[in-house]
């Protein structure tokens, strides 16, 4: 039999497979209920509309390079995927899919769509156009991208209900990988090949974008193509504050009916005390730490990031710029997350200024040859503490007497374009899951390639071994073991110090009742209103 014939033959049988399971549409048993249970009642009385305050900024209304958590979370209202997480667990449950199977041993995936989906100007959503937006993702290779080329080999739309992905590998956990923005499916006005941030054509989700006003304000309409209940709030408006102090008295004049991202302690203190409001508690699952750019001769030398690891003090983080709001942090995986291992505190302890002082010495620093660092923060993205949260750092660094520390600032959309082109030398950075897995706190910031975001250069292909284990293991035990082992590298290596884990909070007006799972992120229609 030639070569050619033999190959077709192949590919005959495997497209015959595929469409033979599409025919039986077989229901896995790994399939939730097709119908999410934790929407609002389609029954609900709509509500004109509900106003949001933050202090935090839109970066890009595009899912192909958006990668941080406040304009993630206005996709996952203005889009929707394949999967979804159920408002408030870590449950993932059907989406814009009814149902899925997988083939050859997890390596393809097979999702069948509901029926009659449309975008938020009617158009009609058909499974091309997840082929579409994913690779669009894949060719514009953004920020974000690796979620996708990491795994996804090609997707294929054989049908207009119908989404194969061939992945390049297995993975434990793909399907969390497709909740996330860069499998969303969006509108065909987004420009095929390039990053479009200020397009408001969104996707399929609850809302849709009615008016955007960088840095001032965006108003979303419940979207009437929607396929699930109507959200009570039919208009959301989120408004801009460009503080915390600003973001409180909207709120106590009455401007908005939620305070999120981010009130500062002292002020949730003081509303929480004053009984006119809810203070709402967000699971910890979001981290603080410090990124250090290998790239700079200063600290090339080990011995200088070892020291400035050992020289942090914590404790007097959580009490001084967060009011005990936090926890410390000693690994990149929050504590209470399986795998989780303080690899810092067993390495460097806590405030160890001696030690940092003989790891210095040993790099050729001293009083009269001190290392000069310059510390980066941005000053309303993490909330008004990051001022604090600088200063602490600089005198904690300049206790041992052979460090210099100058403090500089940008705000976010600046700062992340610094970041992305490894313009900072050492920066304060935050961390939202995009996952539920120890993978989504190790591979975007270890891995070469992933946490190209980082621009810090670091790059270790033991460390690359290690996360690729772990992320085809099936074994919770055997990755446990793997994520340990690249928590220890981390240590080593020290590209990046961690500092604190933490809650965020939600202050609303007593009428408003929010739900928000360990994602993090606020589902406007889910909000209810009495």
């Amino acid at each position: 039999m030639s070569r050619s014939l033999l190959i077709g033959l192949v590919v005959l049988i495997v497209l015959l497979a595929v469409v033979a399971v599409l025919m039986m549409q077989p229901r896995p048993a790994q399939t939730p209920t097709p119908t999410p249970t934790a929407s609002p009642s389609p029954t609900t009385p709509s509500v004109t509309s509900l106003t949001i305050g933050v202090t935090d900024k839109v970066t890009d209304l595009d899912p192909a390079n958006a990668y941080d958590f406040f304009t993630w979370e206005v996709l996952y209202n203005t889009m929707a995927g394949l999967v979804r997480y159920r408002p408030g667990t870590t449950e993932l449950e059907p989406d814009l899919a009814l149902s899925w199977t997988a083939l050859d041993g997890g390596r393809v995936w097979v999702f069948k769509l509901r029926p009659n989906l449309k975008f938020c100007d009617g158009t009609p959503l058909t499974a091309q156009d997840v082929k579409r937006s994913i690779e669009r993702v894949m060719k514009i290779n953004g920020d974000p991208a690796w979620l996708v080329t990491d795994f996804v080999e090609r997707v294929e739309a054989p049908n207009e209900t119908a989404v194969v992905f061939y992945l390049k590998k297995p993975v434990s956990y793909f399907l969390a990988l497709l909740a996330t923005p860069p499998y969303f499916p969006v509108h065909p006005k987004y420009a095929p090949d390039k990053v479009d941030s200020d397009q408001t054509a969104g996707g399929a989700g609850p809302y849709c974008i009615k008016s955007f006003v960088r840095d001032q304000q965006l108003v979303l309409e419940a979207n009437p193509y929607y396929y699930g209940p109507k959200p009570q709030a039919s208009r959301v408006v989120i408004r801009f504050y460009k503080d915390a102090t600003t973001l409180r008295l909207a709120l106590e004049r009455g401007e908005v009916d939620i305070a999120w991202r981010t009130l500062s302690p002292p002020d949730i203190e003081a509303l929480r005390a004053s009984g006119k409001y809810k203070v709402v508690e967000v699971p910890g699952s979001f981290i603080r730490y410090i990124v250090l750019n290998l790239n700079m001769p200063e600290l090339k030398d080990v011995r200088v990031r070892e020291a400035l690891a050992a020289a942090v003090c914590r404790s007097s983080i959580v009490n001084v710029v967060y009011h005990g709001t936090v926890a410390p942090l000693y690994t990149l995986i929050p504590e209470g997350m399986w795998s989780s291992y303080p690899v810092f505190k067993e390495k460097y302890g806590d405030c160890n200024t001696e030690l940092a002082k003989q790891l210095l010495q040993q790099a050729g620093f001293g009083p009269s040859k001190k290392l000069n660092i310059e510390l980066w923060y941005t000053p309303t993205h993490y909330g008004d503490t990051e001022k604090d949260l600088a200063a602490v750092l600089k005198e904690q660094w300049e206790t041992t007497g052979m460090i210099s520390v100058t403090v500089k600032s940008a705000e976010w959309a600046t700062y992340v374009q610094q970041l992305r082109s490894g313009a900072m030398m050492v920066s304060l950075l935050g961390w939202y899951p995009d996952y539920l897995d120890p993978d989504d706190y190790t591979t975007p910031f270890l891995r070469t390639g992933s946490n190209k975001w980082l621009g810090n250069g670091y790059s270790n292909p033991k460390m690359d071994e290690i996360l690729d284990k772990a992320a085809l293991e099936l074994s919770q035990g055997a990755r446990e073991q793997l994520y340990r082992q690249a928590q220890q590298l981390l240590a080593e290596d020290v590209p990046i110090i961690p500092l604190v884990q933490g809650k965020l909070f939600i202050v609303t007006k007593p009428s408003v009742q929010v739900v928000v799972d360990p994602t993090m992120i606020l589902r406007y229609w889910a909000i209810k209103i009495s």
